[in-house]
């Protein structure tokens, strides 16, 4: 999903737009200036990155510089591993909870009591 802007004569208006099998569907939001609209905005912009309060969980890169959908195993553990719950309800916000629960039984960077508390937390019927 993304927010795209059109404008009409002076004004902008915002559409969030998605897929829906083939078609790409354009569902309106409002104006632009809508305050509204533009913490959407915001909170789908902070979605492209790290946000600022989990940049220590990555100190070994520049959280600017990460990208959250092609560095999605390296963030999702990461917080597995050492994340809190906040950080963990973000992940689960930015990815599919399928995706998290594969990276987790798959992973050879989570520690065994990690996998095991997550396989526990989100059900997984192998965890021990």
């Amino acid at each position: 999903m993304s927010i795209v802007i059109k404008k009409v004569g002076k004004r902008e208006y915002a559409y969030l737009a998605y897929r829906s099998g083939k078609r790409v569907v354009h569902k309106y939001m409002g104006p632009v200036s809508d305050p509204v609209v533009a913490a959407k905005r915001a909170a789908r912009e902070e979605e492209k990155a790290v946000p600022a309060r989990f940049s220590l969980l990555f100190w070994d890169a520049d959280p600017r510089e990460i990208d959250v959908k092609r560095n999605a195993r390296y963030i999702i553990e990461r917080v597995l591993e050492l994340g809190g719950l906040d950080a963990v309800q973000w992940i689960q916000r930015l990815y599919p909870t399928g995706l998290i629960i594969d990276v987790c039984a798959t992973s050879r960077k989570l520690s065994a009591r990690s996998k095991n508390f997550w396989g526990i937390w989100f059900g997984v019927s192998h965890a021990h």
